[in-house]
């Protein structure tokens, strides 16, 4: 499920998000994308990412030119959280399919992390090519890394920033 690199129309719809979401509840990460460009290397990355909550997405940015990055809600709901420099929050947001907000534009050099807050949730995401991992993103230094032990408190401590009473 990781990509779609046939070139022939692809339509998608629940199966797609079903199998994605059942995929991402069987990853170790509890997410997993589903990409509609055919190579890393391709100018236009465009995908489908299903996060479970419980899914650790450490605060980062992207530095190189041209590299904002845009989310938007298919199915279920995302807490954002854009930070400054220092990791002080400096804005958070909830993108929920169908609902008032349902996406958001990230400029490249703004650090940010989202939470899933429904299981099932799933998000499309553009951002320009190419994808190389080592340059992709710089990792904020004042959070934890993932799979270290501090992160699931730190996972837990940006979750209530959404919970309702």
């Amino acid at each position: 499920m990781a990509t779609n690199s046939e070139a022939r129309p692809f339509v998608f719809g629940k199966e797609c998000l079903d199998a994605l979401t059942d995929a991402a509840k069987a990853s170790v990460r509890h997410r997993k994308n589903l990409d509609f460009h055919s190579e890393a290397s391709h100018p236009a990355q465009r995908l489908l990412n299903a996060v479970e909550p419980g899914s650790y997405v450490r605060p980062h940015r992207h530095l190189e030119p041209l590299k904002d990055e845009t989310l938007i809600a298919v199915r279920g709901a995302f807490g954002l959280v854009f930070f400054d420099e220092s990791g002080v929050i400096t804005t958070t947001a909830i993108i929920r399919a169908n609902g008032d907000a349902i996406g958001a534009n990230i400029p490249r050099g703004v650090f940010h992390s989202l939470v899933s807050l429904e299981s099932g949730s799933v998000f499309f995401e553009a951002k320009a090519g190419p994808y190389n991992p080592q340059s992709d993103k710089e990792w904020a230094p004042w959070a934890p890394p993932e799979g270290h032990d501090e992160a699931a408190v730190y996972l837990g401590r940006l979750r209530t920033l959404f919970e309702i009473s």
